[in-house]
């Protein structure tokens, strides 16, 4: 049975230094102190020993959201990513205590008025039992949403307001 070839690395609008699109390939994502690179592959030619012209791949760090845009429909969850401060050292552990349980759930709510839901850290007393756990982005991704808030009873909003309002995602927020 023959191998089934890796799926390609997600598309994204690469901006150029003259202001040029062209759609490339998002390979991963790393947030520094000043804000998110992106490693991107770009189409181009190259000549070749014989002096023929291929088709090559051109790899190069950039900066996020100045030189990307995302491509509509795409999914960038899967881009290896690397969060600043990602493996706290021992002695952080220790002066903070054990660690909440990873992720956040959403409370849906069915009241009339403009609240539609609540994001919750999953141990929260106010989060709701037996609704799936969402990563990061997934979480993000719902705080966007209309209607949908940040509950400040457990940490949610302080942990999760400052991503959305700071980075946005590594990418121009305006879609």
């Amino acid at each position: 049975m023959a191998d089934t070839p890796p799926e390609p690395p997600p598309p994204i609008t690469v901006v150029l230094p003259d202001g040029q699109e062209v759609t490339g390939r998002l390979l991963e994502r790393q947030q520094t102190p000043e804000g998110w690179l992106f490693r991107v592959s770009v189409p181009a030619w190259q000549n070749t020993a014989e002096g023929a012209v291929e088709a090559a791949w051109y790899t190069v760090w950039v900066q996020a959201p100045a030189h990307v845009k995302r491509v509509a429909g795409a999914a960038h969850d899967d881009a290896p990513t690397t969060y600043l401060n990602a493996s706290p050292s021992r002695s952080v552990h220790e002066g903070l205590g054990p660690r909440r349980p990873t992720g956040w759930v959403l409370q849906k709510l069915d009241a009339p008025g403009p609240d539609r839901g609540v994001l919750h850290a999953p141990d929260c007393v106010e989060a709701p039992e037996g609704v799936p756990v969402l990563e990061l982005e997934r979480a993000l991704d719902a705080a966007e949403k209309a209607g949908v808030r940040l509950c400040s009873l457990c940490g949610a909003a302080a942990e999760l307001d400052p991503v959305l309002k700071g980075f946005g995602h590594g990418f121009d927020t305006g879609e």
